[in-house]
């Protein structure tokens, strides 16, 4: 690890894609600090279970030893799928990935469990909890950061795993994303089975992924008993900004779903009726395919900072943690004179990975909010 000796490595932001570069770095005793933004590790919901791949965020878990303490963790049967229609009827499922070659094993875990078990990971006091982090500065050879509590940190190498909003990304690049299109709604129901009993039955434990008339509603159980779900359509970029929603306010969230899904089953109704806190309008963007920037020698990206797109291709954590793996393997490779050249390598296989995923996924968005929505997921499931 010549080229890291005695330098001090900052990962702004710690998801899944921030704290497994730190794992990698400190299993070669690098000088590593993780700075997050949330007061500490359980200050607020982790989002939907997470969808594993054999090729990307499993083996960023094999080479970071965790593969013990992940099937430790991983909900056996969470990756079932069922595809239904707007009337509830089932299209198709997809129930036994798991009994098949390794290579298609795509295991659900909860996003909270496999932060933890990341955590834990780590070296002691490794993470710098409350570092809402907002600028950065040069200082002598290397960067001076700035959070929003006033403190301040010093590094030689920054790393941006700070996601969709990153804030580091405009020190690399003055590209930004477009919108893609569509924006989801997202909601949370706790105590699934009493609160919605008829959705949790269709669920399984599983995945539900509801399709018509352009429109999807994608549903997922998870292990503390409650569920998720995201609403898709195609609106306006600024649709969540000027359609006069509180989205705070069950009943008018739960009015617009009723005018905009006309015709769908009341099942679906539960959702909106009994969701347990405000909602979530999330506008979709994507990162240019082609984009490209000249590479620093102290500063880089990876996940949504580096590449967002939207999540209908499944992709996101599984690319933030292979973009760990292969930045941490880059910058602990003794072939490369320097980080300059580290940083490059990894950066090009990067952008040509993301841009290939990016276009995968804008086709499936596209093709899920289109008459041939059941048709594609078919043809892909299969």
């Amino acid at each position: 690890m010549s080229i890291l000796k005695n330098k001090k490595i900052a990962i702004v932001g710690g998801g899944p894609g921030g704290l497994t570069l730190a794992r990698i770095l400190q299993m070669n005793n690098a000088d590593v600090k993780v700075y997050e933004r949330d007061a500490g590790k359980d200050a607020r919901a982790q989002g939907a279970t997470l969808d594993l791949h054999y090729e990307s965020g499993l083996k960023a878990l094999r080479e970071a030893g965790l593969m013990e303490a992940f099937k430790a963790n991983y909900r056996p049967g969470a990756d079932r799928l069922r595809v239904m229609d707007k009337h509830a009827s089932v299209v198709m499922e997809d129930a036994d990935r798991e009994k098949g070659a390794e290579e298609y094993f795509r295991p659900e875990i909860d996003r909270g469990p496999l932060k933890q078990l990341l955590l834990e990971s780590l070296h002691p006091d490794t993470v710098v909890w409350n570092s809402h982090f907002v600028s950065l500065t040069r200082k002598d050879n290397g960067w001076l950061l700035t959070f929003r509590d006033g403190t301040t940190a010093t590094a030689d190498i920054v790393i941006a795993a700070d996601g969709a909003n990153s804030k580091i990304r405009p020190y690399i690049t003055p590209i930004k994303p477009f919108y893609a299109g569509l924006t989801m709604v997202e909601g949370a129901v706790y105590n699934a089975a009493t609160a919605s009993p008829n959705v949790h039955g269709l669920l399984e434990n599983g995945k539900l992924f509801v399709m018509s008339d352009n429109k999807t509603l994608i549903i997922s159980s998870k292990g503390d008993g409650s569920l998720v779900f995201y609403t898709g359509c195609k609106t306006d970029e600024y649709w969540s900004r000027d359609c006069g929603i509180d989205f705070s306010d069950k009943a008018q969230v739960f009015a617009w779903f009723k005018t905009t899904f006309t015709g769908w089953a009341p099942v679906w109704d539960e959702l909106f009726e009994n969701a347990s806190s405000h909602f979530i309008p999330r506008p979709l963007y994507c990162m240019p395919l082609d984009q490209t920037w000249e590479s620093l020698a102290d500063l880089t990206m990876l996940g949504d900072a580096a590449h967002l797109m939207p999540p209908y291709a499944g992709e996101g954590v599984n690319m933030a943690m292979l973009d760990a793996l292969e930045l941490g393997q880059c910058l602990t490779n003794d072939t490369f004179p320097d980080t300059l050249t580290a940083i490059a390598s990894y950066e090009q296989q990067m952008r040509l990975r993301a841009a290939e995923m990016a276009a995968i996924s804008l086709e499936s968005t596209d093709a899920l909010h289109s008459p041939d929505a059941i048709p594609f997921i078919r043809q892909t499931v299969s």
